[in-house]
């Protein structure tokens, strides 16, 4: 499984492609960011993530993005700056028909870390580790992407099996 991860940020949006599969050794293929001026206009910052989040998605083709789900902050300013650029990225891929997942940051940092509260050093180091890096990406919000898609490639055969699970024993449908 390909996986684009995203950790979205309107300043510097954290990409990140990682392949393999749950159980195996993981592959970073490619790790940045996209950044756009913090003086420049809300439109031109959202077109500059779109255009950037295309580029990443025609050069990787990943069968999934991960996208950090939104959470509520103390700072209304930064979480609607961060809602704005999820939901580019979360079009970009629906515009191709490519799957978005949606991952909280403690179940990234639990699933990459295996505690909800661990710190971005910490999320750094086991993506440094477990992709066998010679250093941890930088910014964070690189090693941030690299680690939603790490959690997303080891959560997705839980989360597909319990949907399925769900949906086989979901009440069926009565006609009248």
């Amino acid at each position: 499984m390909r996986v684009l991860g995203v950790d979205p940020g309107l300043t510097r949006c954290g990409v990140g492609v990682v392949e393999g599969v749950a159980g195996r050794p993981l592959a970073m293929l490619a790790v940045g960011v996209v950044r756009t001026p913090a003086d420049a206009e809300l439109g031109h910052r959202l077109v500059a993530i779109e255009q950037g989040i295309e580029e990443w998605l025609d050069t990787h083709r990943p069968e999934v993005v991960a996208v950090e789900r939104v959470f509520s902050q103390h700072n209304v300013s930064t979480v609607m700056g961060t809602a704005q650029a999820s939901a580019v990225a979360m079009l970009c891929a629906a515009r191709r028909g490519i799957p978005v997942a949606l991952h909280t940051p403690s179940e990234v940092k639990a699933a990459v870390t295996g505690s909800g509260r661990a710190d971005k050093a910490q999320v750094g180091a086991m993506v440094t580790r477990l992709l066998r890096l010679a250093a941890p990406p930088k910014p964070a919000d690189a090693a941030d992407a690299l680690a939603l898609a790490i959690c997303h490639i080891w959560r997705a055969p839980a989360q597909n099996r319990l949907q399925q699970a769900v949906a086989l024993h979901a009440p069926k449908g009565r006609t009248r």
